[in-house]
């Protein structure tokens, strides 16, 4: 550094290396509490209540668990970068402010993925963001989907759900028809609602998917893109033998059986399912790739 520079950052209260001064980080928090308590109160209030969107105060908790438990890297700042910094947090500010003044919470709660990065691309450098980068981008998970994705999404599942519940039946030897996404047993005819179309389970288990492998860090890519790649057919499989034992449980039983405890139950059993399913998968491929190192040494 030149002679007669200081060590600290003209304009940002930031030491080029060291730790955050603690009226910088008080700060800085205040300031992300002021915009975006509001906001998550909001999206609490109109969205969260929603099976859609009932994941979101889980993955928001995750998000705040993940950057405490991280705190100590991110303070940990090396030299600021204000010339990438502030480019992003303006452009986040702008989204934010569009998105908050017409409610359009996709671009309200986005734009915390320029504003994050941003503010610590100016306190802390790159090795600040480098720290974050896990709940940074977890935070994709937070963002509600448009419903025009929702219902272009969620059409063609429950069309698929639909024709393989029926085919599974029909080959077990039950008396089953189906007429688009309604499904005829006997004396019952049951809809394959937008709920049943598996989009909520797929959103939900590849949350979880990425959050474990983050926390194990299997060092293999391989591994990693394989377990990913698993995540939606498995979430899809999953909920396919869902609505199959929902479809026989109002057979047997009677539509409100199915329809009530049943229901919910049958939908956390198979996501207990299908965590497993990619808990016992991870297992495996770590296992084979453990032979595999043993077998070449």
């Amino acid at each position: 550094m030149p002679a007669g520079v200081p060590d600290s950052i003209a304009g940002t209260g930031v030491l080029s290396s060291g730790r955050l001064p603690r009226s910088t980080l008080w700060l800085t928090a205040a300031g992300l509490l002021l915009l975006y308590v509001p906001t998550f109160l909001a999206v609490g209030e109109k969205l969260w209540p929603h099976e859609d969107y009932a994941h979101g105060p889980l993955v928001l908790a995750v998000i705040l668990f993940l950057f405490w438990q991280s705190r100590d890297r991110i303070l940990a700042i090396g030299p600021p970068m204000p010339a990438m910094g502030w480019p992003l947090l303006f452009a986040g500010l702008a989204i934010y402010v569009l998105g908050r003044s017409q409610s359009v919470y996709i671009l309200d709660i986005g734009s915390l993925l320029l504003i994050l990065p941003g503010v610590l691309l100016i306190l802390g450098g790159v090795p600040s963001l480098r720290a974050a980068w896990f709940p940074i981008v977890f935070l994709i998970f937070l963002i509600p989907l448009p419903e025009f994705v929702i219902d272009t999404l969620t059409s063609p599942l429950k069309r698929y759900v639909s024709e393989l519940a029926e085919t599974i039946l029909y080959h077990l030897g039950y008396p089953v028809a189906r007429t688009g996404v309604t499904i005829t047993i006997g004396q019952y005819e049951l809809l394959v609602a937008g709920a049943c179309s598996g989009l909520n389970s797929m959103f939900s288990l590849s949350a979880l998917g990425f959050l474990y492998l983050y926390l194990v860090r299997r060092p293999s890519v391989l591994h990693n893109i394989l377990i990913i790649a698993a995540l939606l057919p498995i979430a899809f499989v999953s909920n396919v033998v869902r609505v199959v034992i929902l479809i026989l449980i109002t057979n047997y039983f009677g539509d409100a059986a199915g329809q009530g405890f049943a229901h919910g139950f049958a939908g956390m059993l198979l996501f207990i399912v299908a965590l497993s399913i990619t808990f016992g998968f991870d297992l495996l491929l770590a296992r084979l790739s453990r032979k595999q190192v043993i077998t070449t040494a």
